[in-house]
């Protein structure tokens, strides 16, 4: 009997190692593919794969959800003084924003967002959406997007979409480095030197 409960220990410690090594490895492999294209806060056309000279930390948000994403989007906003203040905000190091909810969050509230938080338009930190019109193709390229790291969201039906809530910091070639949670939870000395390490 005790030799059945030691290999039966055994055999789940080993699913369990396996299981951790497993998520790594897919973390590891995760990557925005280069022909991603949505829609920018100027209504401009933004592709993936044109721009490799920044890393990026990308949040996925809607702007009518009343916690985690308001909340996340104001400590990055606060993250980015401590990375200008490194000289590397801009430079070396860019924000993404990207709605799940296209239909809604048009170019012109995404610019309201950026309002908010007092976010300047200078490229650094750039808001993408999808095509109103053509809401499949922008929900497509979203998921195309979001997919790569296991970001998952759903709208039950009521507008309050569910949804994971973690951020992601990218290389220069959209490649997974790190992920990081969202909201309070987000520890912006964290992420600032996880991208300091990345970058030295």
């Amino acid at each position: 009997m005790k030799k059945m409960i030691i290999v039966c220990a055994i055999a789940i410690a080993l699913g369990i190692v396996g299981g951790i090594g497993f998520f790594k490895v897919r973390d590891a492999m995760a990557k925005i593919p280069d022909d991603v294209e949505l829609v920018t806060h100027e209504n401009k056309a933004y592709r993936f794969g044109e721009d490799k000279t920044k890393i990026k930390l990308i949040e996925f948000i809607y702007t009518h959800c009343p916690d985690v994403c308001p909340t996340t989007t104001q400590k990055m906003a606060a993250l980015k003084k401590d990375l200008e203040e490194k000289g590397v905000f801009g430079d070396k190091v860019e924000f993404i924003t990207i709605t799940i909810d296209p239909y809604r969050d048009t170019p012109e509230v995404m610019t309201k967002y950026m309002d908010t938080f007092e976010i300047k338009n200078d490229g650094n930190w750039i808001f993408l959406t999808g095509d109103k019109n053509n809401l499949k193709n922008s929900h497509e390229q979203i998921r195309k997007a979001a997919e790569p790291f296991q970001f998952q969201y759903k709208d039950p039906g009521n507008g309050f979409f569910i949804h994971t809530t973690f951020t992601y910091l990218v290389d220069e070639n959209n490649k997974f480095i790190e992920k990081f949670p969202m909201g309070k939870e987000f520890n912006r000395n964290d992420v600032l030197n996880t991208i300091m390490d990345e970058l030295n």
